[in-house]
C-alpha cells in the first residue's frame, strides 16, 4: 500500500508494539505531528516543556516498563536538546528509539536554517544512527533501529529523518518484529558448567547484581538462585530491584557510597559472582585492590566488559535470564550456615543510622525515606536526580518490585528525575511514583512541573532542600579545605508560592513530627504534588569511600567541626 514516511513512521512504531511517544513539535516534524493527529486513537502522545525531559520521560518509561522509550523532536536545537537524554540512555544500557526531524536532503550540509549533524553529534552516545536518505529504506531502518536497541546489551538508537522524506511517499508492507537472540546455547552452557563447579565448591560465596539483572527480567531467576547458593548479595545502584531489599541476604549497595557490611564481605568472601553489572569505578574505587584474593565469576551480556575494569577468573557470556535458570537447574541446595551468620553480624552491627546535628525534632533524610517506605509498602516507583538525595533513596528504602527504580548511574544526569517520573507514571498509570530531588537538581528541570499540570500527573516530587549542592559541598569539605566555591545556592525561592503558581498541591515538613502527616498527605491528595523537605546543609552521605581508595575502608563519620 502506498503511505507518506510520516505515516510509514507511525505504521512501524506500531509493528513494535508502540503506544506511547514523548516529544515536542517543530518544523521539521511537523509532518510526522500531522500524522501522529491522524493515528492519535492507537498512539498517545506527551508533550514535555522541554525536549530533554522528553527524552528522560523516554528512558523512564522504558526502565519501569521494560518496554522501548520513544522520543521524537524537530531539528537543530530540539534535536541536539535530546543529547543528554541520549547518553544517559546510553550509558545505563537502556532501550530508547529517538527519531528527529532534519531539513529536506537538497539543503543538508548547507547550514540551513536548523540544521545540524545530529548523527556525528551523537555517534560516541548511541548503539547505532541513522540518517534517512531514501524513503524505501525508512520502515526497514525503524525496524532494525528496535532490533539493534533491544538487543544484546541495550541501548539507545537515532533515526534522522529529513523533512521531504516524511511528505514522499512509497509502498508500505507491514512486518512483525524480528525475534531477538542473545547468545548461542552452546558455547554458553560449556561456561556455565565450568562456573558451577566452582560455585559449588565455595565456602564464602558473594553475590553482586547489577542493572542487567533488571534488564534480563531475571528477578525471579535471581531470587532463586540467591537461596541456592545460600550467599549474601549486595547491589550496585543501577540493580536496586533486582532483588528484593527486606531479605536477610541483602547487604545494600556495595562501592562508594555502599554499606560496610557489604565492603567486609567483598574482603572476606572466597568466591565473588557477579550478575550484570560493568565494575564501574564508583564500585571498584581502587581496582588494585578491589577483591584481589577472591576468584571472580563474571556473568554479562556484554562481552567488551569482561576482563575491561577488573580482570577475573571465570566469565559467562549471554543472557543472564537464560544463565540463571540453567544454574538453577544444575545447582544443588548449598548450605553456608556460618558465613551467613558472620555476615548477617555484619550487617546488624554496621546498621546505617543518620544522627541529627541540631535538634531531636530535625528533619532526617532516613526518616523521611523509611516513613515514605512504611506508607508505601516499598512498592512506589522511585525515581531520582542525581546527588546526596540519590545515594539516600538507594540506602533506606526498601525496594521490592521489579522495575521501580529510575536513577541516572552512570552519566550522574542532574534534571533527570522528574522527566523519568513522567514517562514512568505514564508508563505504570496505576502505580505511585515518586521522584526524589535535591534542590539543586530541582532547579535545572522545575519546569516539567507544568508537564504533570497539564497532563493531570499525580506524581510526587519530593525535594530535600539544603540551599546547597550537597555532594559537591560533600566533597569541598572533606578535599578542599572547606573552600564552599559556589555550592551555596540559596536562591530564596518560595517552593509553596511555585506550587500554587504551577497548580499543583504543595506540602512543606520542617520538622520530624510533621514527616508522616506531610507524606501522607501528598499520597492521598490525588493531584500532582510538590513535597519541601528542609533539611540541614550539613548532613552528608554515609559511608563513603574517596576516590581511589580501597573499598574496604569506608570513612563512617565526618567531624563537623573541624
Amino acid at each position: 500500500m502506498l503511505k507518506t514516511g510520516s505515516d510509514i513512521i507511525i505504521e512501524c512504531l506500531l509493528e513494535q508494539g508502540v503506544d506511547t511517544v514523548f516529544g515536542y513539535p517543530g518544523g521539521a516534524v511537523l509532518n510526522i505531528y500531522d500524522s501522529l493527529y491522524m493515528y492519535s486513537d492507537k498512539i498517545h502522545h506527551v508533550i514535555t516543556a522541554h525536549e530533554q525531559a522528553a527524552c528522560h520521560a523516554a528512558d523512564g518509561y522504558s526502565r519501569t516498563t521494560g518496554r522501548t522509550g520513544v522520543v521524537i523532536a524537530t531539528s537543530g536545537p530540539g534535536a541536539t536538546n535530546l543529547v543528554t537524554g541520549i547518553a544517559t540512555a546510553y550509558m545505563d544500557s537502556i532501550p530508547l528509539v529517538a527519531i528527529t526531524g532534519n531539513v529536506p536532503t537538497g539543503l543538508l550540509g548547507l547550514d540551513s536554517f536548523q540544521e545540524v549533524d545530529i548523527c556525528g553529534i551523537t555517534m560516541p552516545i548511541v548503539k547505532h544512527n541513522y540518517i534517512v536518505k531514501d524513503i524505501t529504506k525508512l520502515a526497514d531502518t525503524i525496524r532494525e533501529a528496535f532490533y539493534i536497541a533491544n538487543s544484546g546489551r541495550k541501548g539507545p538508537v537515532l533515526i534522522d529523518v529529513p523533512k521531504d522524506i516524511t511528505i514522499g511517499k512509497t509502498e508500505y508492507e507491514p512486518k512483525a518484529p524480528k525475534k531477538i537472540v542473545n547468545h548461542n546455547p552452546e558455547e554458553v552452557n560449556e561456561q556455565i558448567d565450568a562456573a558451577i563447579e566452582v560455585i559449588k565448591a565455595a565456602k564464602r560465596p558473594y553475590i553482586y547484581a547489577g542493572g542487567g539483572v533488571v534488564s534480563s527480567n531475571a528477578v525471579e531467576e535471581m531470587a532463586e538462585f540467591v537461596t541456592k547458593v545460600n550467599a549474601p548479595v549486595s547491589l550496585s545502584l543501577m540493580g536496586q530491584c533486582a532483588f528484593d531489599n527486606t531479605r536477610d541476604e541483602y547487604l545494600g549497595m556495595l562501592g562508594m557510597h555502599g554499606t560496610k557490611a557489604s565492603a567486609m564481605a567483598l574482603n572476606k568472601c572466597d568466591v565473588m559472582i557477579v550478575l550484570g553489572s560493568r565494575f564501574s569505578d564508583r564500585v571498584i574505587c581502587n581496582p588494585n585492590t578491589f577483591a584481589s584474593d577472591t576468584k571472580i565469576i563474571h556473568i554479562e551480556i556484554d562481552p567488551a566488559e569482561i576482563d575491561k575494569n577488573i580482570a577475573v577468573s571465570y566469565s559467562v557470556t549471554g543472557d543472564i535470564e537464560y544463565i540463571l535458570a540453567k544454574m538453577n537447574e544444575m545447582l544443588p541446595q548449598l548450605e553456608h550456615k556460618e558465613w551467613m551468620d558472620e555476615v548477617l553480624g555484619w550487617k546488624k552491627q554496621y546498621a546505617l543510622k543518620m544522627v541529627p546535628i541540631e535538634s531531636d525534632d530535625e528533619v532526617l533524610p532516613q526518616d523521611v525515606l523509611e516513613e515514605l517506605d512504611r506508607l508505601t509498602n516499598g512498592s512506589a516507583i522511585l525515581t531520582t536526580e542525581v546527588g546526596q538525595h540519590q545515594m539516600w533513596a538507594a540506602q533506606y528504602y526498601n525496594f521490592r518490585k521489579q522495575r521501580h527504580f529510575a536513577s541516572s548511574g552512570g552519566l550522574g544526569t542532574m534534571g533527570y528525575g522528574l522527566g523519568a517520573a513522567i514517562g514512568s507514571k505514564v508508563g505504570n498509570p496505576d502505580e505511585t511514583v515518586i521522584n526524589i530531588a535535591g534542590d539543586g537538581s530541582f532547579f535545572m528541570n522545575l519546569n516539567e512541573l507544568s508537564t504533570l499540570a497539564k497532563h493531570k500527573l499525580p506524581v510526587i516530587e519530593l525535594v530535600f532542600e539544603n540551599d546547597v549542592l550537597g555532594m559537591v559541598r560533600q566533597w569541598q569539605r572533606l578535599f578542599y579545605g572547606k573552600r564552599f566555591s559556589q555550592t551555596n545556592i540559596e536562591r530564596g525561592t518560595d517552593l509553596m508560592k511555585l506550587a500554587d503558581a504551577f497548580g499543583i498541591e504543595g506540602v512543606r515538613i520542617t520538622k520530624k513530627s510533621e514527616i508522616k502527616a506531610g507524606l501522607e498527605k501528598a499520597l492521598s491528595c490525588g493531584r500532582p504534588c510538590l513535597i519541601d523537605v528542609v533539611i540541614n546543609k550539613d548532613i552528608n552521605v554515609l559511608p563513603m569511600v574517596p576516590a581511589g581508595a580501597d573499598v574496604n575502608e569506608p570513612i563512617m563519620d565526618i567531624d563537623l567541626d573541624s
